[in-house]
Formats: structure tokens, C-alpha cells, sequence
């Protein structure tokens, strides 16, 4: 099926070729599934799946001040970066509310990227120039680069045997700039699926070409953002949108974790407050049933108000219905019990511990 009314990948004629079912996602034209999300999600899990992540953005800051303006920027500790290494943080308001969650790569002592969401993408550079001193420079490059996910427990044999190489040793968020094939890239050891894996970053115009090796032999498949939502969703991964947004701080969802609370960072005296007192936090729910919760659906306990539902589906890997919900902090406890409220039903729910899939090989080598 063809959709017109969003912006494309460089690879959206591949997906109308591969019979994908696209659909408009952060302004974007995106493959949801080629042959089905629960054979796409066990495909990552077993074996290799790729994904085309095209659509996000990579913003480059360089300078002399770079380094600074970053731990103004962001929650996150970004001067024990090593060259080679990322790390997962957010960007926030002055009231904390978080203006997305993004990726810190430090390529050099003085160079960075941060890779972005493509729903904020444009909020996020303005947001960034605003706040940067004159000698810091920022590009987006996000035009010009292509980005492909290799997620899977197999992803290093198969991406080398798909490409004739031998690919460096990288630790979990390790990465290394490299040239397969006569073209400069990004590989790094990071990803959304909770499995080992990599984000190939490629100049726009190669894309296509590694697209087509990767699937050539068979060995790995492609994947579309319905299997990489129920993925991240089994490791409780947040998605912008519905577990972040601007109108909560990421204390909730942290629970301190991204957050150097020794450094200054824009927001962090509301991120502090909150801390102190929460008022509701994000659990994960275990479902007495197969039926999803939805996004939105609303949280009881003993028929009283106490949260909403931000992401819900089925696990396939679990064979139970999952979701993340904020819940008032009083009821956020491991083996508390309480409803969701769900279309005109009550469906009992247990909080407990994340992730509710406990196999990924995300950390492992291979």
C-alpha cells in the first residue's frame, strides 16, 4: 500500500517492492510490516532482523565549547565520554518537561552527535542553536545520512557474511567510524530491540545498496516499527510520545537513571523537585489476560483514579498482555494489584519488575 502525504525514506520504494504495509509515523511514510509483526519480532529475537531507521535525525555540534554547551543541554554526563562511546539521556525545558530523548556520540574531544527523534527533530535544533555559544558549530545532518537497524542474537555473523567483512569488536554502546565497501560509516552497538545489534550510519545515497546486501543471502529480514514497538515494549523501553513528553519531567520515567544531578543542566531544579516528592511513576503492568491495553486507558485501584496507561500490547515473546503506565506513587510497588480500565471493562493487572522480557542479548558479545 502507497501513502503520499508524508515525507519518504530513500528506501520507500524497496518496502512497496517487498509488499510492506506503510503508514504515516512522526511525519514519515514508514513500513509498519512486511509479513507480519509477531514472525517480524520473533525474527529479531532468534535470528536478524533489519530496520529501516532513515527517518531520524543526527545533528553534529564541534568547537571549542561544544563539550560545555552539551552539559548545559543535557541530563546526562557527557565529559566521561571516551571517543568511541554514547550514551542515552534527555533534552529538557526549564520546567523539565523533556523535549525528547536522544543518543550522545563524542567522536572527538571537540565532536559530537546527538541523534534525535524524526518527530522533534525540529524543535530540537532550535531548541539546541538557542543555547549554544558562538564558537560552538551545529549541523544537521540528518538529510544526509541514512541509518539501518541490524537487530538480533545472530546480527554480527549474518551482517558479515551479508557484506563480506570482518566487523571490529565493540562493546555495548561502543562505536567506531569505519569504511566498508570504499564508504565511510558509523557502526555502533547500540539499538531498541533489547537484542545484540548495530545502527549503521551511511551516507544517504549508499543506503539503498547496503539495504539490498543485508537482505540478499536471506539469512537476515526485514522488520517493520510494528515488531520494534512490541520489542522495546518488552524491555520497557520509553517511547517519545507516550511515556516522555512536554508535559512531564523524565524523573518519573528515570527514577534517576540518565540524570547527573552533580552537574547544572537546563530543567534539572524541577527534575530535583520531583525526585524528592513523585507524585506518579512508570511501572510495568502484567495483564491477567491476552487483551492490550491502549494508550490512554485509565488506571483504578479499589475503583479510585490512580494512573493511565501510556503503552500496551501483547507480548509475543511472554504470550500475556503488557504495558507501561504512570501510576501514583503510592500504588507504583512490585505485586501491587489494580485495574485497568479498558473499553468498558476492568482488566486486572500486577506491577512488576522491567523488563518483562528478561532474555535480550542486547549486552552480550558475539
Amino acid at each position: 500500500m502507497r501513502y503520499s502525504r508524508c515525507v519518504q525514506t530513500p528506501l520507500y520504494e524497496a518496502h512497496v517492492a517487498l509488499g510492506a504495509r506503510l503508514a504515516p509515523f512522526a511525519g514519515w511514510d514508514m513500513p509498519i510490516q512486511y509479513t507480519g509483526i509477531l514472525a517480524e519480532h520473533e525474527q529479531t529475537r532468534r535470528a536478524t532482523s533489519v530496520f529501516d531507521i532513515c527517518h531520524m535525525g543526527e545533528f553534529e555540534l564541534r568547537g571549542p565549547t561544544a563539550l560545555a554547551d552539551l552539559e548545559r543541554l543535557l541530563t546526562m554526563p557527557v565529559a566521561s565520554l571516551a571517543p568511541g562511546q554514547c550514551r542515552y539521556g534527555y533534552l529538557l525545558r526549564e520546567d523539565g518537561g523533556v523535549l525528547d530523548d536522544l543518543t550522545c556520540y563524542r567522536l572527538g574531544p571537540d565532536h559530537f552527535w546527538l541523534v534525535v527523534n524524526a518527530g522533534t527533530r525540529t524543535q530540537d535544533a532550535a531548541w539546541i542553536w538557542q543555547h549554544l555559544a558562538p564558537t560552538t558549530q551545529f549541523t544537521d545532518l540528518s538529510d544526509d545520512l541514512g541509518k539501518l537497524d541490524i537487530q538480533g542474537p545472530t546480527a554480527r555473523a549474518t551482517t558479515e557474511r551479508a557484506l563480506g567483512v570482518q566487523l571490529p569488536d565493540l562493546g555495548y554502546f561502543r562505536f567506531t567510524e569505519l569504511t566498508l565497501e570504499g564508504v565511510p560509516c558509523l557502526l555502533s552497538r547500540t539499538g531498541y530491540t533489547g537484542e545484540f545489534g548495530y545502527e549503521l550510519y551511511c551516507p544517504v545515497k549508499t543506503v539503498g545498496r547496503f539495504w539490498e546486501q543485508l537482505l540478499a543471502g536471506g539469512e537476515i529480514r526485514p522488520a517493520g516499527l510494528g515488531a520494534r514497538d512490541t520489542l522495546r515494549l518488552e524491555m520497557g523501553y520509553a517511547l517519545y510520545g507516550h511515556e516522555l513528553d512536554l508535559h512531564r519531567t523524565p524523573a518519573g520515567a528515570s527514577r534517576g537513571r540518565y540524570l547527573q544531578l552533580t552537574k547544572d543542566f537546563i530543567g534539572k531544579v524541577a527534575v530535583e523537585a520531583e525526585l524528592k516528592q513523585p507524585r506518579q511513576v512508570l511501572v510495568g503492568l502484567r495483564l491477567e489476560s491476552k487483551r492490550a491495553a491502549r494508550n490512554g486507558d485509565g488506571i483504578t485501584v479499589a475503583g479510585r483514579t490512580a494512573g493511565v496507561v501510556t503503552s500496551g500490547s501483547v507480548a509475543p515473546s511472554l504470550g500475556v498482555a503488557v504495558a507501561l503506565a504512570y501510576v501514583d506513587a503510592a500504588h507504583a510497588a512490585t505485586g501491587t494489584r489494580l485495574d485497568v480500565q479498558a473499553r468498558g471493562s476492568a482488566l486486572p493487572a500486577t506491577v512488576v519488575a522491567l523488563p518483562f522480557y528478561a532474555g535480550g542479548t542486547a549486552r552480550g558479545t558475539a
